[in-house]
């Protein structure tokens, strides 16, 4: 068991299979048309961040906190300065009051330096117009010590007996993935390079399938159809699908569950709204995507193209990762890009959720409602159930006994 030595806080880990790396991973290029892809993303990015602030803010005078308080102490501070007078005004008055000049300059006549005449250029520099300038010091021939990039891709190089773990670590409030190597024969463990994060990490799943692509191209592999990424759940309602091959990632390969439209941070106030301090009801389930935050993810690793989500919004999401993650329209019947499916077999936020590799269409869920259950995806109406006497943490099937199970609990 590896021990690491950190002060900040580490949410989530995983491992990446052995020799699945690309011995040189690639540097993130930010070309025009990813430029373009980009550019797009931010613009619909700001859009959604908009139409949630106008959102938030009605939803927060319904609450009876409205930022109409906020303003009108603004506007009071503002005539409190309007009326503010200092009462060394005059005391300043007379301080900046002009000095008689007591020292004479003339002698030192510098009103006269501008017709001194000009020396005669001398000197191996005179001539400064006259250098060459370069772009960059691979043009210059004087400089002889060029940068060495072997040494770079050397230290980036991933080795097929090299053990990738992958750390969702938060510091200062800044999120990030952090891809560490263990080189097993010097026992040497160090951090590769890192990926930031829009929001708090919760839960980490491996994956080889290359997935379609919303933001980035899928980087070259030696094997076509397979990879090395990663999906993240955070306190956002999206997954992201980061791409462990390339360094200095901007954006992910892949966002799942990110409508044109989001209802997610938006809170809807139970009852009038009279008093300030007030529940807050769940937020409306879609069918395609996810409205509060991912806290949990499975990879079906028979059916490689499938992925199980689970979710504070109390639902499990199916997503096809061969499709276009773009939400367009209805997504039930498997024409968009959302979710394929969405189960609704839990009452209350599904902390984990866990296929079985034995039986690839069998899933297991745990909730914050005290029970277990464990369905066939193609008829999650038919499942069993267990009822527990705590909330549910984390569960694993038994890699022994096919229909057996482990659950974690608060008291155990």
């Amino acid at each position: 068991m590896l021990e690491l030595a950190m002060s900040s806080l580490i949410s989530a880990i995983a491992w990446v299979r052995r020799g699945v790396s690309v011995q040189h991973p690639q540097k993130y290029v930010l070309d025009d048309k990813e430029l373009e892809r980009v550019s797009a993303l931010a613009r619909i990015e700001l859009e959604d961040a908009r139409i949630e602030l106008e959102r938030a803010h009605e939803a927060a005078k319904t609450m009876g906190r409205g930022a109409e308080g906020d303003e009108a102490d603004d506007q009071g501070d503002e005539e409190d300065e309007a009326n503010w007078v200092d009462e060394y005004e005059d005391a300043m008055d007379i301080d900046s009051a002009p000095k008689p000049k007591d020292d004479d300059l003339s002698e030192y006549k510098l009103d006269e330096y501008d017709d001194d005449a000009k020396p005669t250029d001398t000197g191996p520099f005179s001539n400064i117009k006259g250098l060459t300038y370069y772009r960059n010091n691979e043009e210059d021939p004087y400089i002889t010590l060029k940068e060495d990039e072997e040494d770079e891709r050397e230290e980036l190089e991933v080795l097929p007996t090299d053990n990738l773990i992958v750390i969702a670590k938060t510091e200062d409030e800044i999120s990030q993935l952090e891809v560490y190597v263990y080189d097993e024969s010097q026992e040497n463990l160090y951090a590769h390079h890192d990926l930031m994060l829009p929001n708090f990490p919760l839960c980490l799943e491996w994956l080889d399938f290359t997935p379609a692509s919303s933001s980035s191209p899928a980087p070259p592999t030696a094997n076509p159809g397979f990879g090395n990424y990663i999906a993240v759940g955070t306190l956002d309602p999206e997954i992201e699908i980061w791409s462990l091959d390339t360094v200095e990632a901007m954006y992910p390969n892949s966002i799942l569950g990110r409508p044109d439209q989001t209802k997610a941070h938006v809170p809807m106030p139970l009852g009038t709204g009279k008093k300030k301090k007030k529940k807050t009801k769940h937020r409306a389930v879609e069918m395609g995507y996810h409205v509060d935050a991912v806290l949990g993810l499975s990879w079906n690793k028979v059916q490689r193209n499938l992925l199980a989500s689970a979710s504070a919004d109390r639902t499990v999401k199916l997503w096809d990762l061969s499709r276009d993650p773009t939400i367009n329209g209805d997504t039930e019947d498997g024409i968009g890009g959302g979710a394929i499916r969405s189960f609704d077999v839990h009452k209350d936020k599904v902390q984990a959720v866990q296929w079985n590799e034995k039986e690839p269409s069998v899933l297991l869920t745990g909730s914050y409602d005290r029970t277990v259950r464990t369905f066939d995806s193609r008829s999650p109406t038919s499942g069993v159930g267990a009822i527990l006497g705590s909330d549910v943490e984390a569960l694993r099937w038994d890699p022994w006994e096919d229909h057996g199970f482990y659950v974690r609990v608060p008291s155990a």
